[in-house]
Parts: C-alpha cells; structure tokens; sequence
C-alpha cells in the first residue's frame, strides 16, 4: 500500500517509538517498526516462527518446499549422510522453471506483468506478462537446443542488462542446461578462464553493451577469449548498440535472424530434473587462488530463494520489486531472476548506473514506475549521498514501502541517510548478510523486526550462528570473532565446480561440523549480529581486533568524506598501522588539514588506538562490480606486492 509523503522531512533521523505490542527495550540506537508497518506484515510475529524452525529446521524448509509444485515427491528433506555434501529434497523431480514461469501461466498471474525493462538512455520500455515470459523462454531454449546444447551441458553468459539475459537463464534452466553468467564487462583473461574452466560449449552475448554513456565491446572481448577456449562451437550474439562486429561463419549466429528461423518455434517442455541437479554455476573470486565455481541445484535454490524473498521483503502481490544488482552477481541470480518469479512478483530491470547521465536516475525510475521494494548496495547509497537531498527530493518516492541493503556492512551514517531521505523516516531498511556460497540470504530481518543501524539483526528460520574464536570456541557477547553457521540449508552450495577437495578445505576444514563464511563479526547482548568485515580485513593494532568497516564507518560519519577504505600495513611498534583513503564529498577539499581533522575524528569516535598512521585522498577507490571495496588491492600495492586476483576489478 502505498505511504503518503508527508508535509516536511525532518533533517535528523530519530528512531520511531515503539508500538504498544513491541518487546522489552532493546540496548543501543533502535528504530522500532511502525504501528502501521506492524498491522501491514504479513508475518507479524517473528519470535514464533523463528522457534518453531529452531526447533526442528527440517520441517520449517520442508513446509516451504512444499507450497512450490514438483513433479515427483522427495524421499528425505535433508541427506546429511554424507557430510559436508548435504543433499536437500533427495530424490524429489522438480525444474526451477516450472516454478518460475509454468505454474503461473494456470493462474490470473499469467497476464501479471513479470518484468519491466528500461533502457539507460530512457527512451526504450519493454515490459513482459508471465505469458510473454514463456514464450521468449520458449523460443529461446529451442533455439540453444538448436545449437546442440543438451541436459549438462555448460553455457556462458555474458551480456548487459538487457531482457535476454533473463530469457537466456531460464532458458538454459527449462531444458536442463546449466549456466555460468559472467559480468558483461569482465576482461578478455577473465571470460576465457570461466570458460575455460567451465568448457561451455556456447556462449550467448551481445554485440556491446552501454554503462555510462559509452559502449563495452562485448562480441569482441569474446572473439579475443575463444581464441584460446576450444570448446566453444557456437555464439548467440543478441543485437543491442548496433556497433560494427565480426561475424565469424558458422560459430557465430544473430538471436533476431535466429528468431526467424523454424528452430525458434513451437513448444518446448520444461525438463523434469533430480533436485539436486546442478541449476548453474557462479564464479567468486578468492583473495588468493583462481575464482571458485560456485555449485547451485534446482530444488533447494528454489525453496530457498523463494521463501526468503517472501518473508524477508513481504512480497505481495501488487508489489514492483527493484533489486539493482546485475545478472552476473549471485544478488541478480536470487533476487532479480530467480526469486521474484517464485513468487510471482513483478521485477523492474534497469539497464544503466544510479548516476548517469545525472545523480537522479534511480530516483526518476522508482517514481516512473511506482517501485515499491528497493534492494541495493551500500556503496551505491554512499556514493548517492555524495551529490545531497535535493536529488532525491525532486522526485515522488512515497511508492515505496521497504528498503534493502546487500553486498557489505552497511556504516550507520548511510544507512540514516537512507532511511531518512529515501524512506521519509518511516520505511523499514532490511539490511542482508549473505554470500554466493548460501545462495539467499542468512542473517537478516522482516520488517516487524526492530532494527540497529549497521547490523543485519538475526539469522534466517532454521538457521543459527555463532561467533567463535581461532579454536572454534563461542565468544562472549560483544567480542569480535569468526563467523560460523550451524545448519545446513536448502540454498547452500553444493560443491566446488570440479573441485570437491577445495570445497571441504575452504569451508568446512577450519571448524569441522559448521560452514566457515570467512567474514569476522559480533553479537551484541540482544542477539543482534555486526557483521565486520573479511577475516583478512580485520585489523590488529597493538594487540586490539579493529574491523576496517568500523574505522571506514567513523571516517564516512564525518560530515566531508563521502567514502573511505582502512586497511593495515605493517608497524614496527604496533604490529599493524592503519592507513586510510578517503574519497571526499562534492565542494569539499583536500588539505593535511582536513587529514588531520579526520585522523582525530577517528580517534574521537573509536579511541585514540584506531587513529589512522595516514589518511590518503583520492577520487576512486578500487571495487569489484558489485561495488565492493578491494582492501586487499590497495594493501598490495601500498606494499609494491602483487595483486592477486582482480579479475572482479572495475576498469
């Protein structure tokens, strides 16, 4: 339901009072949810529910399982027999697709709209109905079928953010092929390494593609990648810029002659898969090592998926969800292709950034198209606050009725902003914590839920976790450890693609029993998770545990500095010395000044041990494209060291 904006803005953020049915005070800053959000939940009792899955998660997850249709029954829900290769809903048929696209095409959904699509210039629409999704679907896998593609067969993706990326996905899903989506815009040794590793047998992208105003020549990043990944026999090149390509006879094939041709048409059933059959793979890049090849199956990457996304979003049924993610991440797998269309919501694809051509584009979109759930990256958000309210203030945003966050920690001071400027003080902001490897999310609210700026709350039903230290034992509240999970679920990958001895040793080695996530956090006395960071972007100064997230947080609540990277570097005294590259906020300007001014401010907001040794302006920091700070990238080349991986890096 649509909030009405009110009369003025308040320029602080205060948090809301509790509703009459709220539990005890919690300690620390807390925005309690609203009466109205309250009476709006679907799920309003969190506490109930999150017993019951504690108390047995099996019958939680098979509950879920069951409100999806499958095509044969499964014998066990959880086969744990052969851990740490659970396998979930064993011997159940099921195709993610019949779920996404099949089921609803029985029901009045088959004439809801699924996806809207706006170019990044703003002059070109598409929208599909649940029925026109079928039938580009349709055509689509008879078409990669076509091109010899059968069951197990590996196929790479790598495109802009057009509709065909989505149609390409579910595509190879329906017939039972599997795909590997690579960002469009990765580098020529990082697309023909994916391919090489994965040995598809086709590749599906287009001509070029627009980010910012300018074209990514996409066909000819892949026509340098082919020439060393023999596998490959055909490409599907979708035309999208018109710019001028190679053609290359017999490999290469347009999608709009193709969709001309006999071979696009007629019916094409929806493959009947084993539950865990492996629906695609993801490659996530490691501070060392070649990317690992993510495993995800049909049956619990649906369940899961979907019912996250319900519970987590309260997703109805005249919502408009906006996830910003691109396809290529695991955040536009789940929640931008898989998980809307399992609950037959209606998604808004956007081509283009936040930024261009000016800071307003994302705030015009949720305005054109009355956007009602916005799911985003910290980063975007900081880097939108750069630019002021008077951006988003110029445009209607009361649609909306929830706000998310994903991809990293999110710093108090951003999160305020948003909370304040985007959601008029009112919205909830469910803030996620999760990863590649878990497919959906694991710690997270609903909106019920009250909230802490910065942390992600609680785990998701039926999981738990725990903060443990280098021994594996459980610390005391408030104490910074390592994150661990305790139950296995649904969503979980499955493996390392071809490499089953990397997967026990990366995840389930350290603390047998429990699935290492690799990132350091706490828990405070409420049970509220912080996420800190990486395990290698924990500081340590002298003794003292410092998250680079908590002395990025301190820099970013300074009133010039827009965002800021911490990292360490070795310290004779004190073992690490912690330097800082700060990004400042338009108008402002850089002097050693203003450094020192922020080397207090930090040392004010977290004591004089986290002083930063140096503060460094710049005006980008490196990110992966997905937004995520690479502290380890700036690390080795304060330190002349090699790099490692940067295959993620932006240009």
């Amino acid at each position: 339901m649509a909030i009405k904006k009110p009369k003025t803005t308040s320029k602080k953020a205060t948090p809301v009072k509790r509703a009459a049915n709220k539990p005890k005070k919690l300690s620390g800053e807390v925005f309690y949810p609203s009466k109205q959000v309250i009476a709006e939940a679907r799920l309003k009792d969190w506490d109930k529910l999150n017993r019951s899955a504690k108390k047995d998660f099996r019958a939680f997850w098979e509950a879920e399982a069951k409100e999806l249709e499958w095509y044969g029954k499964w014998k066990k829900v959880l086969d744990d027999s052969k851990k740490p290769f659970f396998k979930w809903f064993t011997g159940a048929k099921v195709n993610i697709v019949h779920n996404c696209i099949d089921r609803h095409l029985k029901t009045y959904r088959k004439n809801k709209l699924a996806l809207i699509w706006e170019s990044e210039d703003g002059k070109e629409h598409r929208t599909y109905s649940y029925y026109a999704m079928n039938r580009e679907v349709t055509r689509m896998a008879n078409i990669i079928k076509a091109m010899g593609v059968k069951r197990g067969d590996l196929v790479t993706i790598y495109m802009g953010r057009v509709p065909e990326i989505v149609f390409a996905m579910l595509a190879c899903a329906k017939i039972g092929a599997i795909h590997s989506v690579v960002f469009g815009g990765f580098s020529v040794d990082s697309l023909a390494g994916r391919i090489e590793d994965s040995q598809s047998k086709l590749v599906i992208t287009c001509d070029g593609s627009f980010q910012n105003g300018k074209i990514v020549q996409l066909k000819q990043i892949v026509d340098d990648s082919l020439k060393r990944c023999p596998s490959v026999e055909n490409v599907i090149v979708i035309k999208r810029v018109g710019n001028e390509i190679n053609i290359e006879t017999g490999r290469d094939h347009w999608y709009h002659e193709l969709l001309e041709q006999p071979i696009a048409e007629g019916k094409c059933e929806t493959e009947v898969m084993d539950a865990e059959d492996t629906l695609y793979i993801l490659y996530t890049s490691g501070s060392t090592g070649k990317p690992k090849a993510i495993v995800h199956t049909h049956g619990g990457y649906m369940v899961g998926t979907y019912s996250t996304l319900k519970y987590v979003f309260d997703v109805r049924d005249d919502d408009r969800w906006w996830c910003t993610a691109d396809p290529g991440w695991v955040t536009g797998h789940s929640y931008l292709v898989y998980g809307p269309m399992l609950n037959g919501a209606t998604s808004f694809l956007f081509e283009g950034g936040p930024a261009y051509p000016e800071p307003n584009r994302w705030w015009q979109c949720i305005e054109r198209y009355g956007i009602t759930l916005f799911y985003t990256a910290p980063t975007a958000i900081r880097g939108l606050m750069r630019f002021g309210e008077s951006w988003p203030d110029k445009h209607d945003l009361s649609s909306l009725r929830l706000l998310g966050t994903v991809g990293e920690p999110i710093n108090p001071e951003a999160w305020k902003w948003y909370y304040r400027v985007i959601g008029k003080s009112k919205l909830p902001i469910i803030d996620t914590w999760w990863q590649t490897e878990t497919g959906a999310f694991m710690i997270t609210p609903t909106p019920v839920v009250p909230l802490k700026p910065g942390s992600g709350t609680r785990p998701f039903f039926g999981q738990e976790a725990e903060i443990v230290d280098e021994q594996g034992k459980p610390v005391a509240d408030d104490t910074e450890g390592y994150l661990v999970l305790k139950n296995p679920w649904p969503a979980m990958l499955r493996t390392i693609y071809k490499d089953d001895e990397r997967y026990v040793k990366q995840y389930w080695s350290k603390y047998p029993g429990k699935y290492t996530t690799g990132d350091s956090a706490k828990r405070d006395k409420d049970g509220y998770y912080w996420i800190i960071g990486r395990v290698d972007d924990v500081l340590k100064v002298s003794g003292h545990r410092l998250g680079t997230a908590e002395v990025e947080s301190a820099l970013v609540s300074h009133p010039a500095v827009a965002e800021a990277a911490a990292i360490g570097l070795p310290h004779d005294i004190k073992g690490q010395g912690i330097h800082t590259f700060v990004m400042l906020r338009a108008g402002k300007v850089a002097s050693p000044e203003v450094a020192e001014e922020l080397r207090q401010h930090v040392a004010t907001h977290m004591g004089p041990i986290a002083r930063p040794e140096e503060v460094k302006f710049v005006d980008k920091l490196p990110k992966t494209r997905s937004g995520k700070i690479m502290r380890r990238v700036l690390k080795a080349r304060a330190q002349g060291l090699p790099e490692g991986d940067i295959s993620t890096l932006e240009e």
